[in-house]
């Protein structure tokens, strides 16, 4: 059942129209996202919504298994000939949706671009390539600087996206507006803040799978108006349900609610080194920063915005992952010591704080909810919401004081860490640089067996609370929502829609 996709206004919640009848024929499926996509390069995109989108329309040289085992893509295999050597082998047959085939060559030029791309947020992902060498069309070995743990999940994540080289080429910096991959739907078109349409690719190595013919991705900023998407018929499946409205969705018997952990977080990041925006207060001041901290009863704030659902974290690897710490706790909320934090520090409250923040509802009042409870400790904590990706080029451009945003997270503690407290990381928009975090992040990627890598990353996070650049504050859970005749869902903790396998009952 399908009814007119309801607009998607931000307070208001608009009239439901009545469902209509789904024509047999008809093979569209429709995604509704919590945000609208930044610029659909995988070079240089940073938002997790975008990733669904590129499950879409982009395969990958490796993929993760619904236990976040890595399992074969558009590679078909690999092997180390030693540690710094890694040789990957190819599927045959692959085009790209241009028609160009995929080889060892496409693979190298993608990489490459991530590697030397301006403006590349996948660099530091995979720094440790030096050189890449083509043994035959379908073979290739990537030489490494030292040895890289990590390197195979990046390879299972945006890096490893295979992109069509002529198309990238000729288009440069516009290829994000109309992308070419080698996934089972190529890109028709983007209307921006309403919706992104892909078509099935008939030329897809794994066509079988596919059940759809037309792909529509509707960003709804709104929780309240997405679940009335859902409940109308309008939407076929929700990405993100809010745990406030997990009751609606389970009490309708047309839907079904499907629910995992995830190794994604939200968090505070403060600007204390990038651009005038650092020049603050808590740019500054350390102590600011951990006043501001020790203001937030997290599980206080989880349960007025989440009731209660989330874990309340002090780190970028949550419970389910692997890599979670137990030792690494939150602290709890203690007003006496934040105000004796604050006269420490020099600064005369109140102080002043802009913190920025995407426009979506729930994250607006958990903004809210921190600028209550860091108030009476002395700090005029302002709000400043916008739209999503508007928010993520300020923050990539340093442009901000404090920035609530969220993680996705990946099922590799250093795509969680590195690329957001390494010196110079693609996403460390706060300027954030110690040689001791540098250094334990550095020989963390040396290892491969993950008790020494956790041993690390738990001096790692130790080290971080002497000048808190980064507030963690709660894990997220994958919580889908999808019309009860959609068949073959598969739940990755990574929380991507993959449409292989998926269709709707007969």
């Amino acid at each position: 059942m399908r009814g007119k996709l309801l607009a998607a206004c931000a307070m208001a919640l608009p009239l439901v129209l009545g469902a209509l009848p789904r024509p047999a024929s008809a093979q569209t499926f429709t995604i509704a996202l919590r945000e609208d996509p930044d610029i659909l390069d995988p070079t240089t995109a940073g938002s997790y919504v975008g990733r669904i989108v590129f499950a879409g329309m982009c395969d990958k040289l490796f993929d993760y298994d619904t236990h976040l085992n890595i399992v074969p893509q558009l590679a078909t295999g690999y092997e180390y000939k030693d540690p710094t050597h890694l040789v990957l082998h190819l599927r045959p047959g692959v085009t790209f949706q241009d028609g160009e085939k995929f080889d060892a060559n496409a693979v190298r030029y993608t990489l490459m671009r991530d590697l030397t791309w301006p403006g590349s947020l996948r660099k530091s992902q995979i720094n440790a390539i030096s050189a890449i060498d083509i043994i035959d069309p379908l073979t290739l070995e990537l030489v490494l600087k030292q040895p890289d743990s990590p390197l195979l999940a990046q390879l299972a994540g945006r890096p490893g996206i295979m992109i069509a080289p002529d198309v990238a080429r000729r288009e440069g910096k516009k290829f994000g507006l109309n992308p070419v991959c080698a996934g089972p739907f190529r890109f028709v078109q983007r209307i921006s803040e309403q919706k992104i349409t892909l078509e099935r690719w008939p030329g897809y190595w794994d066509a079988k799978s596919i059940h759809f013919d037309r792909l529509v991705y509707v960003p709804i900023v709104n929780s309240a108006v997405r679940l009335a998407n859902l409940q109308s018929g309008a939407v076929d499946l929700d990405e993100y349900v809010l745990p406030t409205d997990i009751p609606a969705v389970k009490k309708d018997p047309k839907l079904v609610l499907r629910m995992s952990w995830s190794p994604g977080y939200d968090g505070i990041t403060f600007n204390i080194g990038k651009g005038p925006k650092a020049k603050s207060p808590i740019g500054e001041s350390a102590l600011l920063r951990q006043a501001f901290e020790r203001s937030i009863d997290r599980k206080a704030l989880i349960q007025v915005v989440y009731d209660g659902l989330y874990d309340a974290i002090a780190q970028a690897n949550p419970p389910g992952s692997p890599f979670f710490i137990p030792s690494i706790q939150p602290p709890p909320r203690d007003l006496e010591l934040a105000k004796k934090l604050v006269a420490e520090s020099g600064f005369k409250p109140p102080i002043e704080v802009t913190i920025m923040v995407p426009n979506s509802p729930d994250i607006l009042e958990a903004a809210q909810v921190i600028q209550a409870m860091v108030r009476p400790a002395g700090f005029d904590l302002r709000i400043e919401a916008m739209e999503f990706a508007s928010s993520l080029a300020r923050g990539h451009a340093g442009d901000f004081q404090s920035y609530l945003i969220g993680w996705s997270g990946r099922a590799d503690a250093d795509s969680n860490m590195y690329n957001f407290l390494h010196t110079g990381g693609g996403f460390n928009w706060g300027g954030y640089s110690d040689p001791v975090v540098d250094k334990l992040l550095d020989e963390a990627r040396l290892d491969t067996d993950i008790a020494r890598r956790n041993a690390a990353y738990e001096k790692v996070w130790l080290e971080l609370r002497k000048e808190t650049p980064l507030i963690y504050i709660w894990a997220l859970k994958n919580i889908v929502g999808m019309q009860k005749n959609v068949i073959g869902f598969r739940q990755v903790p990574d929380g991507l829609i993959r449409l292989q396998g998926m269709s709707f009952a007969r």
